[in-house]
C-alpha cells in the first residue's frame, strides 16, 4: 500500500519571541515493513536545517531562528510504501513464555548486557509501578506465551477504555489515565508500555500515522487524521526474523503484527516514550502565550 502523509504544525506567538531552538522527529525511516518513497519539510520562518540519526535510529533534525518572529510553521510531507513481512503462523510459532523473558532481561551481575535491556527500565511516561503489573497480571497467566500474552491485554485494553478525545494531555500520568480507564492513544501506548515493563518486559513507544477511513457514505475530511502512537514489545525468539523480534501492539483499535500493526500504518519514530519522540519541540526566548493548530493527512495513493 502506499500512502502519502502531510503533517501541518502552526505556532503563533503574542508577544513576539526572539529567538527559538527546534528539534523535529517528522521523517519515517526505512523499516521490515515500509520504504521511504520521498520526504520533505518547509519551514517558514526559513531555517538551516541539520539533520541526524538519533540513539533509537530516528531520523532527527534541528533548527534554530536567531530573529524575531511571531510564528511557526512547519509542513512535512512524506510517501510511504508498506508491507507485511510475516504470515500469522510465524507469530503463532513464538512460544517462548513470559517468565522466561523476563528471567533473560533480569539483571545479573557479571552477565553480558543486551542491547533492548534499556527498554525494560521505567521512563517518566511510561513509569514500572505495581499498579500496571497488576492490571496486566490476568493476562500473563503461567507459563503463557509472551505473544499470546500480550496480544491477550492489547484486546483486554481495547475493552476496558474508553477513548474520549481532549479528556487528557501530553501532562496527564499514566497512572492517573489507568485508574479512570480513559484518554486518547498515546495514553493508551504508554499504559501498555508501562504494563510491560512493570512485570520486566522490554517494551518501547511507537508515533506514526494510521490511514482512518470515513462513515459509509461520507466524504474523507482533509486534515482529519492525527498523529497516532503504539507499543511493542520484544519477542527475542524472533530476532533474527524481518521484524527484528518486535510485536507490535496498538490497544485503540485491537490491532497487532510483527514490526508492524498492518497495513495502513506508517511508523515515524520509536523511543521510552512521548518524550523521546515529540513531532515537534523546542526552547524559545520570549515570555508569552502561543496558539497551536496541528492538521494531520494521511491518504491511500493508487498505483
Amino acid at each position: 500500500m502506499r500512502l502519502a502523509i502531510t503533517h501541518d504544525t502552526r505556532y503563533r506567538y503574542s508577544p513576539w519571541v526572539q529567538t527559538a531552538q527546534h528539534v523535529a522527529h517528522l521523517q519515517a525511516a526505512d523499516t521490515p515493513c515500509q520504504t521511504v518513497i520521498c520526504h520533505a519539510m518547509q519551514i517558514a520562518p526559513e531555517a538551516s536545517v541539520q539533520h541526524s540519526i538519533d540513539a533509537f535510529l530516528n531520523h532527527r533534525a534541528y533548527w534554530a531562528l536567531t530573529h524575531p518572529h511571531e510564528g511557526l510553521s512547519v509542513r512535512a510531507y512524506t510517501e510511504v510504501e508498506t508491507r507485511s513481512v510475516a504470515a500469522e503462523s510465524l507469530l503463532a510459532s513464538a512460544q517462548q513464555s513470559w517468565e522466561a523473558v523476563r528471567a533473560q532481561f533480569r539483571y545479573r551481575g557479571g552477565q553480558p548486557g543486551d542491547v533492548h535491556a534499556g527498554m525494560v527500565f521505567g521512563s517518566h511516561h511510561a513509569p514500572v509501578h505495581a499498579a500496571f503489573a497488576r492490571y496486566a497480571q490476568s493476562s500473563f497467566t503461567p507459563g503463557r506465551s509472551l505473544a499470546q500474552a500480550a496480544q491477550a491485554l492489547t484486546a483486554r485494553m481495547h475493552g476496558d477504555f474508553h477513548y474520549a478525545t481532549a479528556s487528557t494531555d501530553i501532562n496527564t500520568p499514566a497512572l492517573e489515565a489507568l485508574q479512570n480507564k480513559r484518554g486518547v492513544c498515546q495514553d493508551f501506548a504508554h499504559i501498555l508500555v508501562a504494563c510491560l515493563r512493570s512485570l520486566g518486559l522490554p517494551a518501547r513507544y511507537v508515533s506514526g500515522y494510521l490511514l482512518t477511513q470515513p462513515p459509509p457514505g461520507q466524504p474523507r475530511l482533509v486534515g482529519s487524521d492525527a498523529s497516532h502512537a503504539w507499543a511493542s514489545v520484544f519477542l527475542p525468539e524472533l530476532a533474527s526474523h524481518a521484524c527484528q523480534g518486535w510485536l507490535d501492539l496498538d490497544p485503540t483499535n485491537d490491532r497487532c503484527g510483527l514490526a508492524s500493526p498492518g497495513l495502513d500504518y506508517v511508523r515515524l519514530a520509536v523511543g521510552r516514550d512521548f518524550a523521546d519522540v515529540s513531532p515537534l519541540r523546542g526552547v524559545l526566548q520570549g515570555k508569552g502565550s502561543h496558539t497551536l493548530e496541528v492538521a494531520v493527512t494521511v491518504a491511500a495513493l493508487r498505483g
